[in-house]
């Protein structure tokens, strides 16, 4: 089984669809640490990239849907998440310049979207960003597929795996980013984005179990 562009079509629609969803909670989250804009930035933001692919172009490569993502995203969205969810499909973008992904290939484009992530934020695990989402679904990610798992099982592991990640940044004291400002006031609140990293991959995952395409 692989993954197509189809796939990685449906994977934009449906997380513009969770993150949408999810718009008021992400808002929230990051009222009480940050800004308070990364739900409407990333609602916006993927409501952008939907509509760019909308415009009639025809992909034939699953790192041209991502380099959609990663161009719109970083001139659309303001506030750190532009550029780094922008960075991490770039990366991805250029790591599955391939009609068709098996579940190494899929690995591939967590890992480069994860160095893409690091790269651009200068943050590793623990320090209560979005890496503490990406890293651990990386790690599971790769686990399944050296056990030689298809790639909707590496994927159902990255999203299980970033969806407890996040979860994970509730206790921690930020040393990274706004949110460090707030010293010890940072703990008992979950980053908002390693939550929208967490949708993100979810969605992935429901794109990969349906072809059903959500209608907006």
């Amino acid at each position: 089984m692989t993954l197509d562009v189809a796939w990685s079509e449906r994977w934009v629609r449906r997380a513009a669809e969770a993150l949408t969803a999810a718009r008021a909670d992400l808002t929230e989250l990051d009222r009480q640490i940050g800004d308070g804009d990364h739900g409407e930035n990333m609602h916006r933001g993927f409501q952008a990239v939907v509509a760019k692919l909308d415009d009639g172009t025809e992909r034939t490569q699953v790192g041209e849907v991502l380099k959609v993502v990663a161009t719109t995203l970083m001139s659309s969205v303001g506030g750190a998440s532009g550029p780094l969810y922008g960075t991490a499909f770039l990366r991805a973008s250029k790591a599955t310049e391939r009609a068709e992904l098996d579940g190494s290939s899929v690995v591939a484009m967590l890992e480069a979207a994860l160095e893409g992530v690091t790269t651009r934020g200068k943050a590793t695990t623990g320090e209560k960003t979005m890496v503490d989402a990406w890293q651990p679904a990386v790690d599971a990610a790769a686990g399944v597929a050296q056990d030689g798992g298809d790639p909707v099982a590496v994927l159902r592991a990255a999203a299980e795996a970033a969806d407890t990640g996040a979860a994970s940044t509730i206790p921690l004291v930020a040393t990274k980013g706004r949110a460090s400002y707030l010293g010890e006031r940072s703990a008992g609140h979950e980053d908002p984005g390693a939550r929208s990293t967490a949708l993100l991959l979810g969605a992935a995952l429901a794109a990969a179990l349906t072809d059903e395409v959500p209608s907006a």
